[in-house]
């Protein structure tokens, strides 16, 4: 499997404790959990679809229910606030910022809007208010 390890071990020892753990739980083995996000982190890297990952990392489906609840529940966010503090406390981080402000301007006809007596008006009923919405 080390030709697919995408963390070394210092990452990996940053995140550990954040990860999901065994219950005790009596059914099916619980996945190894370096294993799964190594497997994530590989799908993104690579962009491939998600039945396409390699069975090195498990069945697909794993990868994907554990990154579904580590979104949902707010472990990835966790994950990249540790990660970055390291990575800025060893100096590793750039901080500069570039700012854009250009300015793209647009045809008056290439909105989706057509100009009445009194103001402007949607085309579309998607765009609207619901009746009696506030």
């Amino acid at each position: 499997m080390s030709r697919f390890q995408m963390l070394s071990d210092a990452q990996w020892s940053l995140i550990e404790d954040l990860l999901p753990k065994p219950t005790g739980r009596q059914g099916r083995p619980f996945a190894d959990a370096r294993q799964v996000v190594e497997g994530i982190i590989y799908r993104y890297r690579t962009g491939i679809a998600w039945r396409d990952s390699p069975e090195v990392y498990g069945p697909w489906q794993t990868l994907w229910t554990w990154h579904r609840r580590m979104a949902e529940d707010g472990t990835w966010d966790t994950v990249l606030d540790r990660l970055t503090a390291a990575a800025d406390a060893a100096g590793l981080v750039d901080w500069s910022l570039s700012v854009d402000s250009t300015i793209a301007r647009a045809h008056q006809h290439a909105t989706n809007t057509t100009r009445l007596t009194g103001g402007w008006i949607e085309l579309h009923e998607s765009t609207r208010p619901a009746r009696g919405a506030a």
